[in-house]
């Protein structure tokens, strides 16, 4: 039993969910003036443990992959046991959330309802390329940032704080099928036409090109109107950072062997990411 509760584990994928999924939610602490921390920071928890993470091992459940899949390179066995526990962590985290306000549970909820449309059999949207874009799109992109907005003390939601929260969903897309395009086989067994098996690698390396950019000019220009020296250096940054990943992007042949090596990259990109609006934060917090 020890040993099943350690693959739950697993199965939430916290470096994940901490480390490529959470830049999103800690960016819009950037957009705040006085930030609420300790409830910003509890309910960082929540969404990446409970529901990201919940939603992760729901997910793990229905696909039971034996490849590589994101963030794990040979996934555990599911057990019986973990599908309705891992709706359970989602649904403590949603009581969890009422506590911040409405609003926010609402939020909540509307991630939680479409983490469920994309693995149930149900509806099974990660299996549609076009739909499972909008799913992830709006429960770790949009959703996140929006999520973390509030909790931080945000409010209300205006037209800016939507269009920051889309920005967000470009840039995390651009590269969400990366690693689907090491999933194909299982996926196409399966009867899933995820974005890799529909529209190939060179499908995979086309949306990076393009939503990448198009997310950082919303993010930079969002950040150049709360300071325009964070504004600048994003920008910058990105600049360099599109070069340096399109190149790699548009190297990748598909090859089982270069999993490693994409996973590694994705995980810097979006660590680096992370870094950078920690940094931010603290230039603002301590040094402004």
């Amino acid at each position: 039993m020890a040993r099943q509760l350690l693959n739950f584990l697993i199965h939430l994928r916290l470096h994940y969910q901490f480390f490529i999924l959470s830049g999103g939610y800690l960016l819009s602490a950037l957009f705040i003036g006085e930030v609420n921390w300790e409830q910003f920071w509890l309910q960082f928890l929540n969404v990446h443990v409970l529901l990201f993470g919940g939603a992760t091992a729901y997910n793990s459940w229905w696909d039971k992959d034996e490849g590589p899949i994101g963030g794990l390179k040979s996934p555990p066995k599911m057990q019986r046991w973990m599908w309705p526990v891992s709706m359970g962590t989602q649904y403590v985290g949603l009581v969890w959330a009422i506590s911040v306000n409405w609003n926010f549970a609402v939020i909540y909820a509307v991630s939680m309802l479409f983490f469920w449309l994309y693995s149930t059999p149900l509806a099974r949207w990660k299996g549609k390329p076009l739909l499972s874009l909008v799913a992830i799109g709006v429960s770790t992109g949009t959703n996140s940032f929006l999520m973390g907005f509030l909790a931080a003390g945000g409010f209300p939601i205006t037209f800016f704080e939507d269009a920051i929260a889309i920005g967000v969903a470009f840039v995390l897309l651009s590269l969400y099928p990366v690693s689907q395009v090491f999933q194909t086989e299982e996926d196409a067994a399966r009867d899933d036409h995820t974005f890799a098996v529909r529209f190939g690698l060179i499908g995979v390396k086309r949306l990076f090109l393009v939503f990448f950019p198009i997310g950082s000019a919303i993010l930079g220009w969002g950040l150049f109107l709360q300071n325009s020296m964070m504004g600048y250096v994003f920008v910058g940054v990105n600049v360099l950072a599109y070069i340096a990943l399109s190149i790699f992007v548009w190297s990748l042949k598909g090859k089982p062997d270069e999993y490693p090596a994409v996973m590694k990259i994705k995980f810097l990109a979006s660590f680096s990411f992370v870094i950078f609006i920690l940094a931010c934060i603290g230039y603002k917090t301590f040094w402004l």
